[in-house]
């Protein structure tokens, strides 16, 4: 079942929107063409009409950081397929990609949060954010 996450931020001038079209589906038959693995039985698929590369990382990292709790309670996979991401007249930050597939999950099944937020840092006039257990997203180094 296909499904839409609205992620909605605002700060004081501006805010981040992004919306999520995704579905959930059991691995069967083996991976899925045209995916890339997050996490042992964890696949994540892009949209067909193509996606801006740091929007795909985003999005991984967004799967990833609930990845063991998905694991946990879907022991047999799960093929996560993204077929839209649309940033309706708002600020651009790519972050957010990963803030909208965490809420998508979220809403979608009863794992634990992991503690991904964004916030406005008035002192230094931009968008931060957190992502729970997860400093340094992109780093082979241990959290």
């Amino acid at each position: 079942m296909t499904g839409v996450f609205k992620f909605r931020f605002r700060g004081p001038a501006g805010g981040i929107a992004v919306d999520l079209r995704a579905e959930a589906t059991a691995l069967e038959g083996g991976i899925p063409p045209h995916s890339m693995q997050v996490y042992k039985n964890i696949w994540l698929g892009l949209p067909a009409s193509g996606i801006h590369w740091k929007d795909a990382t985003w999005l991984a990292l967004g799967v990833s950081i609930n990845a063991h709790a998905l694991s946990e309670l879907l022991p047999d996979g799960i093929f996560i397929h993204a077929s839209s991401l649309d940033y309706p007249l708002s600020d651009y930050q790519s972050e957010a990609a990963a803030l909208a597939m965490d809420g998508w999950l979220h809403e979608r099944f009863d794992i634990e949060s992991s503690g991904a937020t964004a916030r406005y840092e008035v002192s230094e006039g931009q968008f931060t954010f957190a992502w729970g257990g997860t400093t340094h997203p992109f780093s082979d180094a241990p959290s």
